[in-house]
């Protein structure tokens, strides 16, 4: 009795899951290809954060980056390589919040504003954001991709590591598997 309902916990928790992917991978291919449609938009935002001053570096960025992003989003829609594809969000995700953090303190000290009334075009696809929306949901971001490495969403996924692969044991002719042999990798 205590199984069906922790059956049914797992596939809840399964499809919240699976949600909290495909909404992670439609996020990133919008912004992605929001990005790629305008780069010279974008191009000008990626300099406006001065981490980068050669030109050749600056335009790989600009037109790299956007579909970079959209086939990572793809990726996770698919629920192909869900681990390593939630793990170069984190590494996209983390370095560009802390980034936005460091120009929204800039200007909130160059103005005299206090921090939440802070708004410019950050470069994610979206516009002119107020900062503290946009910390707060790179943040759940972080920690959605973060769960997604940790294995979150595993069961409804095509293929959610690239690397592990099935275990085939070779057993004589008319031998069946063992109990332990039969089960599916988790």
């Amino acid at each position: 009795m205590n199984e069906g309902r922790t059956t049914a916990r797992w596939r809840s928790a399964d499809i919240v899951a699976a949600l909290a992917r495909w909404v992670l991978g439609g996020l990133f291919v919008y912004m992605g290809l929001s990005k790629a449609l305008h780069p010279e938009e974008f191009l000008k935002l990626v300099r406006q954060y001065e981490m980068v001053s050669h030109p050749w570096l600056l335009n790989s960025i600009a037109g790299a980056l956007p579909w970079f992003e959209a086939f990572c989003g793809l990726l996770l829609l698919g629920g192909v390589a869900v681990r390593g594809t939630a793990v170069m969000l984190v590494v996209m995700l983390v370095p560009f919040t802390l980034l936005v953090l460091k120009r929204a303190l800039a200007i909130a000290g160059a103005k005299g504003l206090p921090f939440c009334l802070v708004k410019f075009d950050c470069g994610c696809g979206a516009g002119e954001v107020f900062i503290c929306n946009k910390l707060l949901e790179n943040s759940l971001l972080i920690f959605v991709a973060c769960a997604l490495v940790a294995g979150w969403g595993r069961r409804l996924a095509l293929r959610f590591s690239l690397l592990r692969t099935p275990v085939q044991v070779l057993r004589p002719e008319g031998q069946s598997p063992t109990p332990t042999e039969s089960r599916s990798p988790a």
